[in-house]
């Protein structure tokens, strides 16, 4: 087994685990498993031979996972800014290898009309202190999911569940009800959409490359 296929495996393995143990209810699983599971996607994209943003998108959200272990109005603020930081860098990532699709003005509004419709309604029930931050992240998370579509399917599903994630975490800021068991939804999607995000830019930067290495090749066979 290569080291790339090893860290993938590694990281589908916690992911299970830690999966497990929020159905199963067990507290003490999920705060050992949850901090290892960025690390290895990061590891494997390393392998892989990564973009440095995407790791850093991948170790800023290590250190958001990590901070909202703590039941702390401090720490998911400091998480919050953590994947705030992690969707800049994705949006980097976005305006450097991603390409205009298809349908893009269409989604963007759709984006745009969810992300105002869900500030609306949160406004009023949100704690005080909590409205100014998660509106601006809102934006922040919503300008990244609408941008992951510009690096194919993959990583536009995986911005969309991003966004699906952060808004059930932020149903329980609001103390709205949600489908239980809360806390698996959110890691569920949570993870899938690191993964799929990561396999996005992955591809897009290997079809780049690929495509590059094509037309050198044929330079090289055009005579001067």
């Amino acid at each position: 087994m290569t080291l790339p296929r090893a860290l993938r495996t590694g990281f589908l393995v916690v992911c299970a685990v830690d999966l497990g143990a929020l159905l199963a209810g067990s507290d003490a699983t999920h705060t050992a498993a949850k901090p290892l599971l960025m690390p290895l996607l990061a590891a494997y994209v390393i392998a892989r031979g990564a973009p440095r943003l995407l790791c850093a998108a991948l170790l800023l959200g290590w250190g958001g996972d990590v901070l909202l272990l703590f039941d702390q109005d401090a720490a998911f603020l400091a998480g919050m800014g953590c994947f705030a930081a992690g969707h800049l860098c994705y949006l980097a990532l976005f305006r450097r290898h991603g390409r205009a699709r298809e349908h893009g003005r269409l989604l963007g509004a759709g984006y745009a009309i969810a992300l105002v419709t869900m500030i609306a309604s949160l406004w009023p029930d949100l704690p005080a202190g909590m409205r100014g931050p998660v509106a601006a992240y809102s934006v922040l998370l919503t300008a990244m999911a609408y941008g992951a579509s510009r690096l194919g399917t993959a990583a536009g599903i995986g911005g969309a569940l991003f966004l699906l994630s952060d808004t059930l975490i932020a149903l329980g800021v609001a103390d709205w009800p949600r489908l239980p068991p809360a806390d698996f939804w959110i890691m569920l999607t949570y993870v899938a959409a690191q993964y799929l995000l990561a396999r996005g830019v992955l591809g897009e930067r290997e079809r780049t490359g690929a495509a590059y290495r094509e037309r050198r090749v044929e330079t090289r066979r055009t005579p001067h």
